[in-house]
């Protein structure tokens, strides 16, 4: 089977790369011409364990080449970003339409296309089911059309994709079925198929639950703060209950996923999704609660006479080189009014300081990722 993945970052390219291991010809394409170049010359474009090898070893056996453009396949996943619009907070479509276009020349009936990137909910049917059907496929006959959606952890990510359970969500049955035998080539976990419809919705409330739970924590510390009582103590505790799990509290959510896919759903139901909202608004104003207790902290002990911060964590998360949406950036923005601010990350060398230069004579030192 050839498969033409559209999109070489995070998902996409660990993605190609387990197709084309299990006996699949792959043309792994992205539209950043330095990205095509340094993955043909085996060069790893994302920070993850053990896929530098994997990647050379798949260019190696001829089953792996990246491209800027797409090829005839007999499936193309697409893997792009879906960014959310500021100001009304729905699902920016524009990247997946960009990559269902850039297929069309090529498509011939009996394809399968699936759509991986986290989109929100009826986005499949308005918007990229049209967009196939205009160019004369019937969808379920010709053309078998599905949303499967990942839902990996980076710096897990292969084991993930070959071991989690994954959802299929069709347009149609036959799609759902057609799509569900791409996966079936490496996946070990249950493949679920469902329709398109639930697939979209299961994959925004997977992260918006997490993202409510980080919250209900968040603003426990805020409480806990204002009485002068240990919020992590107070979780420690409650969780020896057998019922209760609170989740750890942090300086915010950040990634491609949790800080954002809460979002699709409120923008389609924005009276009904309060929770989700406020939420969001709890989460989203964690950065300004590290600046002030920071402030705070130099009021009390410090005359500012020595003014410098190190920050200890770029990425979101630790032991990933993925910064997107994290709200270290926030905090850094928030506090280089008033401080020098000397950034150590080392997953993220290129915009990092050594370890000795970011802690030499600083007053304080903020630990914002668990490296």
């Amino acid at each position: 089977m050839k498969i033409c993945v559209i999109g070489q970052g995070y998902i996409g390219l660990p993605t190609a790369i387990l197709f084309s291991q299990n006996g699949c010809e792959v043309v792994g394409v992205d539209i950043n011409e330095k990205v095509v170049s340094s993955l043909n010359k085996g060069i790893l474009t994302i920070e993850e364990e053990g896929l530098g090898e994997s990647l050379k070893n798949t260019i190696n056996s001829g089953h792996y080449v990246a491209k800027s453009h797409p090829e005839e396949a007999d499936a193309y996943i697409i893997t792009v970003p879906t960014p959310y619009i500021k100001d009304s907070f729905e699902c920016d479509l524009s990247y997946v339409v960009s990559a269902c276009n850039s297929i069309l020349p090529y498509l011939k009936k009996g394809n399968v296309v699936i759509v991986e990137s986290t989109i929100a909910p009826l986005s499949m049917k308005n918007v990229i089911k049209p967009l196939f059907e205009k160019e004369g496929y019937e969808i379920g006959s010709d053309l078998y059309l599905a949303h499967c959606p990942e839902r990996v952890l980076p710096g897990n990510l292969v084991y993930e994709l070959i071991n989690n359970n994954r959802i299929v969500g069709g347009i149609t049955k036959e799609c759902a079925s057609n799509a569900a035998d791409v996966y079936k080539i490496f996946v070990k976990g249950n493949v679920i198929e469902t329709s398109a419809e639930v697939a979209e919705m299961s994959k925004c409330m997977e992260n918006t639950f997490r993202d409510v739970n980080i919250a209900l924590a968040n603003e426990l510390v805020k409480v806990s703060n204002k009485l002068g009582v240990d919020a992590l103590e107070v979780i420690e505790i409650a969780n020896q209950h057998p019922r209760v799990n609170l989740h750890q509290p942090g300086p915010g959510v950040g990634g491609h996923c949790l800080a954002i896919d809460p979002y699709f759903i409120y923008a389609l139901a924005p009276q009904e999704a309060r929770l989700i909202k406020l939420s969001r608004d709890i989460n989203s104003s964690m950065p300004s609660f590290v600046a002030e207790k920071t402030n705070k902290i130099f009021e009390k002990y410090n005359d500012k006479s020595n003014n410098i911060i190190s920050i200890f964590g770029l990425s979101y998360k630790g032991n990933s080189d993925d910064d997107r949406e994290s709200p270290s950036y926030e905090i850094i923005s928030l506090l280089e009014k008033d401080y020098e601010i000397r950034i150590y990350d080392p997953h993220i060398p290129e915009k990092s300081l050594s370890f000795e230069d970011a802690i030499n004579d600083s007053s304080l030192i903020l630990i914002l990722t668990d490296h």
